[in-house]
C-alpha cells in the first residue's frame, strides 16, 4: 500500500489545499494530512482546530487521513513508513523555497523521503493562507478561496462580519 504524507500549517484550509488533496489522493492508496506545528510561526487557529476544518473538508475522500504533528517531517514519515511527501506549488518563487527543504528532508532522511511536488489548479494559484487572513480581517469576501465552513470561523476570529 502507498501511502503519502502532505504536510502543512493549513492556518486556514483554503480551496488550493483541497485541490492538491484531491489530486493526491488520487494518486496514492493512503494520504496523510498532517498538520505540521512550525514553532517560527504564530497560527490564527489552533491545531485541534485546523485538524477539525481539514477532517470536514476531506470527510468525502475514505483514502485521507489528518492528524498533526510536532517535530521534523522525516522523523513523522519515519514513524509511519511513508517515502513521498507532497508539497504544492503555485509559483516559480514557491519552487525555489520548497526545492531546498525537498534537498533538505531526502539528504537528512539519507534518501528515504521523496517530495512529489503538484501546481496547483490555476484558479488557485494567487491564493495562500495569509492572504486569505488578511482579505477576513478586513471582512472582505474570502468566500471563493476556502470551503463555505471555514469563512464564518475565519470572521469570528478576527470580530468581522461576511460581506453581505
Amino acid at each position: 500500500m502507498k501511502t503519502a504524507v502532505y504536510p502543512g500549517s493549513f492556518d486556514p484550509v483554503t480551496l488550493g489545499h483541497l485541490d492538491i488533496i484531491r489530486r493526491a489522493a488520487s494518486m496514492f492508496d493512503r494520504l496523510n494530512v498532517t498538520v505540521m506545528i512550525n514553532t517560527a510561526k504564530t497560527p490564527l487557529f489552533l491545531t485541534e482546530e485546523r485538524v477539525k476544518m481539514l477532517q470536514e473538508a476531506t470527510a468525502d475522500l475514505d483514502n485521507v487521513t489528518v492528524d498533526s504533528y510536532h517535530g521534523l517531517l522525516i522523523d513523522y514519515c519515519r514513524m509511519h513508513g511513508i517515502h513521498v511527501a507532497i508539497r504544492g506549488l503555485r509559483a516559480i518563487t514557491d519552487f525555489e523555497y520548497e526545492l531546498q527543504i525537498a534537498q533538505t528532508n531526502r539528504e537528512l532522511s539519507h534518501g528515504a523521503l521523496d517530495t512529489l511536488f503538484l501546481t496547483t489548479d490555476i484558479r488557485y494559484s494567487y491564493l495562500s493562507s495569509s492572504a486569505v487572513r488578511e482579505v477576513a480581517s478586513f471582512g472582505g469576501d474570502i468566500s471563493s478561496c476556502v470551503p463555505p465552513f471555514v469563512a464564518p470561523l475565519l470572521y469570528d476570529k478576527f470580530g468581522t462580519r461576511m460581506p453581505e
